[in-house]
């Protein structure tokens, strides 16, 4: 016999066999809930206690175990002949830490000495009060390189005489440049301007100490200046008020060659004008060093200019002929510009007769007949397609 879901729903009508289902759930339901034995059943069997007893009960913690310490060696004992200064002191600062209220890492802080700067190096040494107003200042360190070190500011180079020549404004220079410069100011340039009657008083200091490229160009090498290695000089003043401008033409040539075979013989680099096109108002030294000794001195001591004529016109001589004289010479010269036209015919005069000589001009034009114009004409164009 074949029972099938369709079968069964053709059998029975709509909605019995659910409700049979109903029914079935809850007759199975009913039977497991009578049989099921009860808590005190479980406790008078001496059995476990029902599964659903401790859902919702909250247990104690359960105790940890003992934590077992592992046996630590006890020190030996301290030997009688040890120093007893050297323990006691470490005791003496952990109990002083506590009180102060600082860690012991903060006492020994306190307690390092401070480092000390580096002693002075020998340029320093010999850059003395008698040679120089120039004090120490700290190392420079700016980005890019530029900075450096044993630094110095030159306010001013004594003379051995002892006067002093300001420098304006002070330069940040390092100690072997600022000393260069001194030995120069005060060797050769001193004498030159005892040559010309008078002393130099201050040195007018275009640029020292900058960080920056070569001629101030975006991207360009590192500039003496960015290293403190370089000055830029642009003139000397006289006790007298004269100033040397060294790039004033109107300044003697033999002067600004005296300079400029100076500088040369100190600095290994000396640009001025001519140079590059940088320095036309002003000299540029420094003491860069380069392979093999290599030096450059490029400075022009151009010619002093030459005297531009006035555009008024000069004053009239008193040995010149009156006003009257000049314009009769005007009027000869106006007639003797005129025409022949004017001039009466040579043969109805009878020169010809005569034997007269003529002149030059004369015979020229009376060679040479006089040609007649034509109108111009207009050329015609070709027509290239006949």
């Amino acid at each position: 016999m074949n029972f099938t879901a369709q079968k069964a729903s053709r059998k029975w009508a709509n909605g019995a066999f659910g409700r049979i289902a109903a029914a079935m759930v809850t007759v199975v339901a009913s039977g497991l809930l009578l049989g099921m034995p009860t808590a005190p059943a479980y406790a008078k069997k001496g059995c476990c206690a029902a599964p659903w007893d401790n859902l919702f009960r909250v247990e104690s913690p359960r105790p940890r175990a003992k934590v077992r310490r592992a046996a630590v060696p006890l020190p030996k004992p301290r030997p009688a002949e040890a120093p007893a200064a050297e323990l006691e002191k470490p005791a003496e600062q952990e109990q002083a830490a506590p009180q102060n209220g600082k860690s012991t890492d903060q006492a020994k802080e306190q307690a390092a000495p401070e480092p000390q700067p580096p002693p002075p190096s020998a340029c320093r040494l010999a850059l003395t009060d008698a040679i120089a107003i120039a004090p120490s200042i700290p190392d420079i360190r700016d980005p890019g390189g530029c900075g450096g070190e044993d630094l110095v500011r030159l306010e001013a180079i004594v003379l051995p005489d002892k006067r002093q020549v300001s420098v304006k404004p002070a330069a940040v220079l390092r100690c072997p440049m600022a000393t260069a410069l001194a030995e120069w100011i005060r060797n050769d340039i001193e004498p030159l301007a005892t040559g010309l009657g008078s002393t130099v008083a201050n040195l007018d200091n275009f640029d020292s100490y900058e960080c920056r490229g070569r001629n101030r160009v975006v991207g360009a090498k590192l500039s003496e200046h960015g290293r403190a290695n370089a000055l830029d000089v642009r003139a000397f003043k006289l006790a007298n008020g004269r100033a040397i401008s060294l790039t004033d033409r109107a300044v003697p040539r033999e002067v600004r060659e005296s300079v400029l075979h100076s500088a040369c013989t100190r600095f290994p680099t000396v640009l001025g004008p001519g140079s590059d096109g940088y320095h036309e108002d002003h000299i540029h030294l420094d003491l860069m060093e380069r392979r093999g000794n290599y030096r450059i001195c490029q400075w022009n001591v151009y010619d002093p200019l030459p005297q531009i004529a006035p555009l008024l016109p000069a004053e009239r001589p008193d040995e010149a002929p009156p006003r009257e004289v000049a314009a009769k010479s005007e009027n000869n010269k106006s007639e003797n510009n005129k025409p022949e036209t004017n001039k009466p015919d040579a043969s109805k005069t009878g020169d010809d007769k005569t034997g007269a000589v003529k002149p030059d001009d004369e015979k020229s034009e009376e060679a040479e007949p006089a040609r007649e114009q034509k109108p111009a004409k207009k050329k015609r164009r070709q027509n290239r397609r006949s």
